[in-house]
């Protein structure tokens, strides 16, 4: 692994973005991060010639339990598959939700061979999205799959394209949202833009469909911040339909939660160098979404 002239902590937290600065500086202080073959403290500075090795630790006994749970699987290998996560699925056990995961599914299905590198609640999880949106997730069944997704995403040459509606008319057909989103200032369990301990956030978009009151759009994102195409268009005024966490609730939307579906992934196979490309087909709750406003005109 080579870097730039920074810190050992930050510089290992920016190559592997699925380790978290405190699990970074444990490895450090457990001897198990070297800078040119030997131990060094978490405030040494390093070059773009000095060789970084970073040794993972086996994944612990997860908490979570496996489930037999239904899964809707696109593709699947010795090294990841592609899910189909459904609406009102949650990806990862959190406070209020112990169990009913896509993680307790994947435990199950995959019979403990999952990359670690996500800790104990999040085995196998490269990416992930939001309980009330629908749409492709990939799923790392080792490290080396991982590190190698996980570049990708950081590259921004992982490909994540989904499909949305927003409230009101967007003035232009096509365009690109280039603001950063932080933690919001007051409401700490939401995002917000702000310059504020921010990241930069991308999201590319292209009209598909126009309605009254409502417009039928493609999103690319370009970064994955949480919350991102959400915070993005409620800041447009134009919330996601359904959103009533930032703006967009509606008694036209059938659904709970956001219309808000992730249609397409696309990546470079770490093992063997292969394009994939995985398209999943709007759900049944954004088809007759679309059916209602089509009618109404």
């Amino acid at each position: 692994m080579k870097t730039e002239g920074i810190r050992l902590d930050q510089a290992v937290t920016e190559a592997i973005p699925d380790l978290s600065r405190s699990a970074v500086i444990r490895l450090i202080d457990e001897n198990q991060v070297l800078l040119n073959g030997r131990s060094v403290i978490k405030s040494t500075r390093v070059t773009k010639e000095d060789e970084i090795a970073v040794t993972l630790p086996d994944p612990k006994s997860p908490a979570a339990q496996p489930e037999n749970i239904p899964l809707d699987i696109f593709y699947e290998d010795c090294d990841l598959l592609v899910v189909n996560k459904p609406k009102g699925m949650v990806v990862h056990p959190a406070a209020g939700h112990p169990d009913g995961t896509l993680v307790n599914a994947l435990l199950y299905h995959c019979k403990g061979s999952l990359s670690g590198i996500g800790g104990v609640m999040r085995p196998g999880i490269v990416h992930r999205i939001d309980k009330d949106t629908s749409g492709l997730l990939i799923v790392a069944k080792n490290d080396f799959t991982h590190l190698g997704l996980a570049s990708q995403i950081k590259a921004h040459s992982f490909k994540r394209e989904y499909r949305t509606v927003c409230l009101g008319s967007l003035p232009k057909d096509a365009g690109t949202i280039d603001v950063p989103i932080g933690r919001h200032p007051v409401k700490r369990k939401q995002m917000a833009v702000t310059e504020s301990h921010s990241k930069p956030a991308v999201t590319h978009y292209e009209v598909l469909e126009r309605f009254v009151g409502f417009t039928y759009v493609k999103c690319i994102l370009e970064t994955g911040r949480t919350h991102q195409i959400r915070v993005h268009f409620s800041y447009l005024r134009h919330p996601i339909a359904g959103d009533e966490v930032y703006g967009g609730k509606t008694p036209l939307f059938l659904g709970k939660g956001q219309c808000l579906h992730a249609a397409k992934i696309g990546f470079i196979h770490p093992r063997t160098g292969r394009y994939f490309e995985f398209e999943a087909p709007l759900p049944f709750y954004f088809r007759m979404f679309l059916e209602t406003l089509r009618k109404k005109g």
